[in-house]
């Protein structure tokens, strides 16, 4: 796939920095056994049934070790694989091939377990108009390579960063004193200041008195109802009536997620996707 210029900046640091760490001084163990000028063929074998994800990442791992590697591709990113699947064969020097190993798996099982999770929350709600959101729980420094793997799982990436979209939640109210209207108040005047209208905005409510006091002042993109039973996201749904967007957060699991849509918000947030996804277990193996 063709890759933008950011994430392909972002991509290549993370090589950079993830190769320091493991690699360091030499792959001493290769280099005492490995003739310099050794080729090999290697292929990557699937373990688990899932979404495969990060063979894009893999190859820019191998050609940045070897500019004349050869990879093969056979299953894209997103795609359903099972047990004995083949994603990739390359062909490269040898001792480039084992430094690339355990950062091209490492990376890929991280990225295909969250894709698969993310493919997983789709499929209970693709019958439904709601979208499932990522978060901002991820791992540091990994951050495009998650949300990459999200949008490969067919979910949605909320913001990038604190950068991107306002987001006034508990902490914002209660540190600029309690007040839910003075929180959209200030945010509306830092708005107008920086020009950045462009950018939405989300309220986190925790109740319905919290609820009416969003509507009374207005002026934002989108409701997020934190933590709401089912039958009080029903009636908060019912009383936006579709004046601004609904979003459900917390406590939602693959096993209710069904249910939360069935409210009729029109996207739920899920920090599970990332924090708690599980990798795939695949391996890479020489075979000549």
């Amino acid at each position: 796939m063709s890759l933008t210029p950011t994430v392909q900046t972002l991509l290549d640091d993370f090589i950079d920095r993830a190769l320091r760490e493991d690699v360091g001084s030499g792959d001493h163990t290769s280099q005492a056994c490995i003739p310099a000028d050794s080729s090999s063929r290697a292929r990557l074998l699937v373990k688990d049934p899932g979404v495969i994800a990060g063979n894009a990442v893999a190859r820019r791992i191998f050609e940045k070790l070897d500019n004349t590697a050869e990879f093969k591709q056979h299953i894209e990113d997103g795609s359903d694989v099972s047990y004995g699947d083949i994603a990739f064969d390359v062909t490269c020097n040898t001792r480039a091939l084992l430094k690339a190993e355990r950062l091209a798996l490492n990376t890929m099982q991280r990225m295909s377990g969250i894709a698969t999770l993310s493919n997983r929350f789709k499929f209970e709600v693709e019958d439904l108009p709601v979208q499932i959101l990522d978060t901002r729980k991820t791992t540091p420094l990994i951050r495009f390579l998650e949300k990459w793997a999200v949008r490969l799982g067919g979910c949605t990436n909320y913001r990038d960063g604190l950068y991107d979209w306002f987001m006034i939640k508990d902490n914002h109210v209660d540190a600029c004193g309690g007040s839910i209207r003075q929180a959209i108040e200030r945010v509306h005047a830092y708005q107008e200041a920086q020009n950045l209208h462009h950018l939405g905005i989300t309220v986190e409510v925790r109740n319905l008195v919290e609820l009416y006091e969003v509507l009374e002042i207005g002026g934002i993109t989108r409701i997020m109802l934190d933590n709401f039973e089912l039958p009080l996201m029903h009636e908060a749904v019912a009383i936006i009536n579709g004046r601004y967007e609904v979003e459900a957060s917390g406590g939602v699991t693959i096993h209710n997620v069904r249910k939360v849509a069935l409210t009729g918000v029109n996207f739920i947030s899920v920090g599970a996707l990332t924090h708690a996804a599980t990798s795939l277990d695949l391996s890479l193996k020489i075979i000549r």
